[in-house]
């Protein structure tokens, strides 16, 4: 086990304007498609990338540091008590585990699924074979609705062929549920919720325009196999909602039942109400386009971590619709890049970063899980 040295760190505030609230169509033009069934394999069974791995002890004819030379600590030993694992590569989603003290990690270039605690080792869980092209990859991870009985785990993965959902469970290779969302050269990623019902919401790219007629740009609702979830507008479409173009995550409020997507589109960055039909007006805009990912909706907070803005922006719901107060940008150029974000079943945050994308030098413990305690009423201390 590594150790870990407690300590504080204060966390940044910005306030930012407020720019508006949205208003939402409950019906509209509707652009409905049948569900395209999947079949087949994802590939053999997982396997760890031929790639150096700096957990492991250097080869046995390394030479010996001469007696009374002080131990160097090691490279993925990061004395940050929130953060839960380091050393991995850009991680595209973060799926809690029950316990509140492990997850699921996926790295969005090389498909692995890896469960981390703080304190051990990753473990391997499974490879998804991936094409990373155009922001695609391992960009989704969630837990099954019934994760306590059957321990299974899907997640949103781009191919060479398409963009889709697979189902991964232990010991087992990928499965396809949901195949056929289109592919292109950009806007390739998606992200994976689950609805309080236990449905499957599935928000996907655009691909770069694929069409209105297509699975792209669209949020989908489906079952747990892959089909049309009941209640659709066409109970024939997994479509529930369009208008999409590079969503960067996906959140449902556990109290409230409403569901928020994030999404970057053109010269301006924005925050959606899910709703059935075309997307409405944003319930949020960023013009100065932070690189908003993923998201968490918790008691009367929605929780946005932002990729260039390294920060994690904090707005608050109002009753009756909109929002109040002053938002709030958290852990500012603490941990570089934040992209995933997911919600612990404690109400603690975790989030991900993609610092090894940036194209500059990442620090040795790039890229990192932290976990972070959160007040839905306001404020965040790392643990």
């Amino acid at each position: 086990m590594r150790g870990r040295v407690r300590h504080a760190v204060a966390a940044a505030l910005l306030a930012v304007a407020v720019t508006g609230c949205a208003t939402f169509p409950d019906n509209g033009p509707r652009e409905w498609q049948e569900q395209i069934e999947g079949a087949g394999e994802l590939g053999g069974i997982p396997r760890v990338p031929d790639t150096a791995d700096p957990r492991l002890p250097p080869p046995s004819g390394d030479a010996a540091p001469p007696p009374g030379t002080p131990e160097e600590p090691e490279p993925c030993d990061d004395p940050d008590p929130a953060v839960v694992e380091s050393c991995l590569d850009p991680v595209g989603a973060i799926a809690v585990l029950p316990d509140g003290r492990s997850a699921f990690v996926a790295e969005r270039a090389t498909g692995r699924v890896l469960r981390v605690e703080q304190g051990t080792d990753p473990v391997l869980v499974a490879t998804v074979p991936v094409d990373a092209g155009g922001g695609g990859g391992l960009t989704g991870l969630v837990l099954s609705p019934s994760y306590a009985e059957d321990g299974l785990l899907y997640a949103y993965a781009t191919t060479g062929a398409d963009n889709r959902v697979v189902l991964i469970a232990s010991g087992e290779p990928p499965k396809p549920l949901l195949t056929g969302i289109p592919r292109g050269a950009t806007n390739n990623g998606g992200a994976l919720a689950v609805d309080l019902d236990g449905s499957l919401l599935v928000a996907t790219g655009d691909a770069g325009g694929a069409g209105p007629a297509s699975l792209a740009g669209k949020v989908l609702r489906i079952d747990t196999r892959g089909r049309p979830a009941a209640g659709n507008p066409d109970p024939t479409s997994p479509v529930l909602g369009s208008g999409l173009v590079a969503p960067g995550g996906i959140c449902v409020n556990p109290l409230t039942e409403a569901a928020w997507v994030t999404d970057r589109s053109g010269a301006r960055e924005v925050l959606h109400a899910v709703v059935p039909g075309p997307v409405g007006a944003p319930a949020w805009t960023w013009p100065d386009r932070p690189g908003v990912g993923g998201c968490v909706a918790v008691g009367d907070r929605i929780v946005v971590a932002q990729r260039e803005a390294a920060a994690m922006f904090v707005i608050t719901t109002a009753v009756g619709g909109g929002f109040t107060g002053t938002p709030e940008s958290l852990l500012v150029d603490t941990y570089g890049r934040l992209a995933a974000a997911a919600l612990g079943p404690d109400g603690a945050i975790w989030l991900g970063t993609v610092n090894r994308d940036a194209g500059g030098a990442p620090g040795p413990p790039d890229d990192r899980v932290i976990r972070i305690e959160f007040a839905a009423g306001g404020g965040a201390d790392r643990a």
